[in-house]
Formats: C-alpha cells, sequence, structure tokens
C-alpha cells in the first residue's frame, strides 16, 4: 500500500447540508449526531422549552426562532471514519455564509421536503454546488407527513437540476399510512414503529412484510413502485463524483428514520480531500491532502461564541499536510501566527486539538489577526483561490442611542463585517457607518449580537443610499481622479477597497458610461 493511501487525510469526511428554509436541516443535523453517537440526546427545533434547545444552533436568535443563522462545524465517527459536518444557514439572507462554507466542503446533503420538492433557497444553493461540481446525495424529508408522488419529485430533480437520479430506496406511502421502505440494493425492508426508529430488516416480499404494511392494495402497489424504481439504473460512482448524478434518500429526519441510513451512505460514497488549486511562489499550482507542507484557508471567522470570554474564532480548512499543536503558520503577508490552542467543534462543545489533517477543520483563536479568505501555511507562499464578497442588496444607517458609545458601535461593527455577517463601508465624508446586507434578517441578527455581546442600543435607519459597487481600474490615476471628484459617494470597505455609494441602478451606468477606465463591480475577491 503506497504512503498516499495510507495519510490519516483518507479517513476524512468534509460535507455540507443544504436546503430551503424548514426542509429539516437542522432536525436532520441533530439526529446524525445522535445516531453517530456523537450526542446523547438531539434538541428538537419545533419543540419547546429546552428541548428546544439545539445542538447546532447556538445563538439566541436561532434558539428563539428556530432557524439556523450561522454556519456551524461539527465532528463526528462513523465506520472508521471521521466527518466534518458544516451546517449551514437555509435562510436567504444568508446566502454569502453558506456560499464560504461551501468552498471547505467536498460533498453536500441536499434536503428536501416529501411534499413541496425542490423549492427557490433549494435551487440557489444547488447552483453553488455546481459551479464547483460538489457531489450531491439527495435525502428527501417528512414521509411521516403527507407527501407528494415520489416519482413526480425524481422527475423534478431531472428537469430542474439536470441531475441524473438513481433512488435508493423506495418508500412505502406517506403520512399515517407511511409503513416504511425498501432498500433497493439490499432487497430488505426497513419498517417504520410508531416510535420512528425502524424496526429489524425484513426481506422485500415475504409474507413477513405483507404481515407488517397489513394492506394488500397498499402492498401490491408499493412492491410495483419499488419495482418500477430499479428501471432508474445503477449508481456511477464517477458520475456521482464529477456532480452528475445524485443517490437519492428517503426517510423523516424528526423520527430518525433513514438517518442511519443517510450517514452509511455518506461513509460508502462522499468523497475525501480533494487536490486543490493554488498560486504557490506566484505560479499556479496544486496541493494534494498528503502532500508535507501544512496548509489551508480561513472560511468562516466567529466572535463571542463564548460570550464570557470575548473569543474570535477562526475556522481553517486544512488541504495539506499533519497540522501539530504549537506549529507556527504564515500568511501570504508573510505574518506569523503561532497556533497554541487549536480547537476541534462539536457546536458549543471543544477540545483541543494535538493533531489535524487535510480534511478538518480546526478554530484558531485569534485577536481579529486572520479573516475570511487567508491562506494559511508553513512556508507562507500557498494563497488557495480567494472568497468573494457579494454586493449587498440593503444598506442601512447604523443610529446608536447613546452617540457617546460611537467608538463601541464601530468596534462592534467591524468585527461582526470581519465574521461576514454583514458589510461595512465608511463614507469618505462625514462619521456615518452603512451597513450592507443580503436581506433584513441580517440586520436583525447584527441588531441583537450588538445588544446581547456588545451591550449596545442601535437603529438601523433606511439610507440614502440604495447601492454599492467597487470601484477598479488599471489606470491609478483615473481611479484616483474618480475618488477625488466624487468624495460625496465614495466609502471603503473593510479592506480599504474604495466603493460607490449610488442612489440607484441609473447613477452606476451613469458613472460606468463616463468612466471607461474604471469597472463597478458587483464581486470581489476578498483580500
Amino acid at each position: 500500500m503506497t504512503e498516499t493511501a495510507q495519510h490519516p487525510s483518507n479517513t476524512r469526511r468534509v460535507f455540507a447540508i443544504i436546503s430551503h428554509p424548514d426542509a429539516g436541516k437542522t432536525t436532520l443535523t441533530e439526529n446524525m449526531l445522535l445516531a453517530a453517537g456523537a450526542i446523547h440526546q438531539a434538541g428538537q427545533v419545533a419543540a419547546r422549552g429546552q428541548r428546544r434547545r439545539t445542538q447546532s444552533d447556538w445563538m439566541k436568535i436561532e434558539q428563539e426562532r428556530g432557524i439556523s443563522v450561522s454556519s456551524s462545524v461539527m465532528t463526528f465517527e462513523h465506520r472508521g471514519l471521521v466527518f466534518n459536518l458544516l451546517d449551514t444557514p437555509g435562510h436567504e439572507d444568508f446566502s454569502e455564509d453558506t456560499y464560504r462554507t461551501l468552498t471547505a466542503a467536498d460533498c453536500a446533503v441536499m434536503v428536501l421536503d416529501a411534499a413541496k420538492g425542490i423549492e427557490p433557497q433549494t435551487l440557489k444553493l444547488f447552483e453553488v454546488c455546481r459551479l464547483r461540481d460538489i457531489p450531491i446525495i439527495t435525502f428527501v424529508n417528512k414521509f411521516d407527513r403527507e407527501a407528494r408522488d415520489v416519482f413526480e419529485t425524481l422527475s423534478e430533480i431531472e428537469d430542474k437540476l439536470a441531475l441524473d437520479v438513481v433512488p435508493m430506496q423506495w418508500p412505502c406511502a406517506s403520512g399515517r399510512r407511511f409503513k416504511g421502505m425498501a432498500e433497493l440494493g439490499t432487497n430488505m425492508f426497513l419498517p417504520f414503529t410508531a416510535e420512528g426508529e425502524h424496526g429489524a430488516p425484513i426481506a422485500f416480499g415475504s409474507d413477513d412484510m405483507a404481515a407488517f404494511i397489513d394492506d394488500a392494495d397498499l402492498c401490491e402497489e408499493f412492491s410495483e413502485e419499488a419495482e418500477l424504481a430499479r428501471e432508474y439504473g445503477e449508481f456511477n460512482e464517477q458520475s456521482f463524483n464529477e456532480g452528475h448524478m445524485t443517490p437519492v434518500y428517503f426517510g423523516s429526519a424528526l423520527k430518525k428514520f433513514g438517518v442511519l441510513q443517510l450517514i452509511d451512505a455518506l461513509a460508502k460514497f462522499a468523497p475525501g480531500p480533494q487536490v486543490e488549486k493554488c498560486i504557490k511562489n506566484g505560479q499556479e499550482a496544486t496541493v494534494a491532502p498528503s502532500d508535507k507542507t501544512v496548509s489551508g484557508f480561513v472560511f468562516k471567522v466567529q466572535a463571542n461564541m463564548d460570550p464570557n470570554h470575548r473569543d474570535r474564532v477562526a475556522f481553517l480548512r486544512l488541504s495539506s499536510g499533519v497540522f501539530k499543536r504549537g506549529m507556527k503558520l504564515k500568511n501570504t503577508e508573510n505574518k506569523t501566527i503561532s497556533v497554541h490552542n487549536p480547537i476541534l467543534f462539536f457546536a458549543q462543545d471543544r477540545e483541543l486539538a494535538e493533531l489535524a489533517y487535510a480534511g478538518d477543520v480546526i478554530g484558531i483563536p485569534n485577536h481579529g489577526v486572520l479573516r475570511v479568505g487567508d491562506s494559511l501555511s508553513e512556508s507562507g507562499k500557498i494563497k488557495f483561490a480567494g472568497i468573494p464578497n457579494f454586493a449587498p442588496e440593503l444598506l442601512r444607517r447604523a443610529r446608536l442611542s447613546d452617540p457617546l458609545k460611537a467608538k463601541h458601535l464601530r468596534k462592534a461593527l467591524e468585527s461582526l463585517a470581519e465574521e461576514g455577517v454583514t458589510q461595512l463601508f465608511k463614507p469618505a465624508m462625514g462619521s456615518d457607518m452603512i451597513v450592507g446586507a443580503v436581506g433584513s434578517l441580517q440586520i436583525d441578527v447584527m441588531a441583537e449580537r450588538i445588544k446581547t455581546e456588545y451591550g449596545l442600543e442601535v437603529v438601523f435607519e433606511q439610507s440614502m443610499y440604495q447601492v454599492a459597487r467597487w470601484v477598479v481600474s488599471d489606470d491609478p490615476a483615473a481611479l484616483q481622479a474618480f475618488i477625488n471628484k466624487n468624495q460625496g459617494a465614495i466609502a471603503e470597505d473593510l479592506d480599504g477597497a474604495p466603493v460607490l455609494l449610488a442612489k440607484s441602478q441609473w447613477d452606476v451606468s451613469y458613472a460606468a458610461d463616463k468612466n471607461p477606465d474604471l469597472r463597478f463591480l458587483k464581486i470581489k475577491e476578498r483580500s
């Protein structure tokens, strides 16, 4: 066996869960951890009181509203593999956070509501996966409730997502009539019990299965549909890895039915860490997981996960090498960071990471040194593709009830902007601070976090500006001339890059027509 084949990174699997809000993503996350033995009791998003405190949703606003608004990382083991689960926000207002998280994933689980199929946010997130050719495993959820025709759902996946589908299981009815599902590969039937978790498997088509279903017409219909499902063809691993084919699983995350089978599918099909493109010493190159040099990139920064310690943690996806606690890493600006207390995550629980390998996600406590998109390596000469910033769709002016705390507010806004919660623009004239967001829920989350974590009462008012565009040019003189001429509409982002704040898209188009040497960008790579 080769040294590469023996490398510990081959036991790592990094996957994200994507879905439309309310498709059951967080419930699935909780019960995957429970099924794998990582936790002893799953929180329930729709439950009340203390039962509502899910493991992956740790923010106050997440627990109150029953939604995920921040990516979290959880590590668990199953079948000799180490899984790093990246739980992403489902709400469209946090699509940027989801995009950043997907840059760290090698596979995705797409969760669909059995009654609704592909919803708008699912489609958007799928397109992000397609941009990176991420392999997708589909889980059709909520069969304990009334579902639409399964063939219709599969057809929709084929038509809307242009994916070949291969059902690996087949459900027997839904809602109150739901009896379980057939495992098409093993020819076994998994009975659905009143408690939710399946009983002992039964041979498909046997008298025992017929006795359990206890409805001759339903049993016959189920058997016929399962045979039709086999006509979809064989699963092709290469097609799956290239992002062209998706295996489809069914179940009920709330009832813990089908969850263990989904984890088994991840263990069987999800690819390990991949070779990644990078710039090394100014030249295009690649980094392999088995390379000796430790390297990785920051895809998320989170402040105040522990409010008692005002912590600030950068989430580093390792791309190569064997990381050891205490190791010194450098960013591309040759700034050295000594990593004395690297963290492995399990929602709010943490433990020190003595060793970590390509495919692991570690947390690096720091005081604002690391930002989203930073590349780290032992040499400081490896740079991975940057993570983009998207132009905000909402611009708001931050106003404090106590003007004497303006300095504290600026610090809070800068800290949250560095996390990627929102964007912050500082106008060249005046003392206003303009916050940019994709949607209004982002603004609500920011206000809540500033109140909870920084003790500041802040109001986000309508801004006179409606559009923000980054201004770039290959001619520095032309760029500076434009900035000097339009001081009242120019701001800087967190990186110090010039931004045009406009009252309408017409103003942007006019500026572009009058300044052909300049480009007004909706997307900017984080520096």
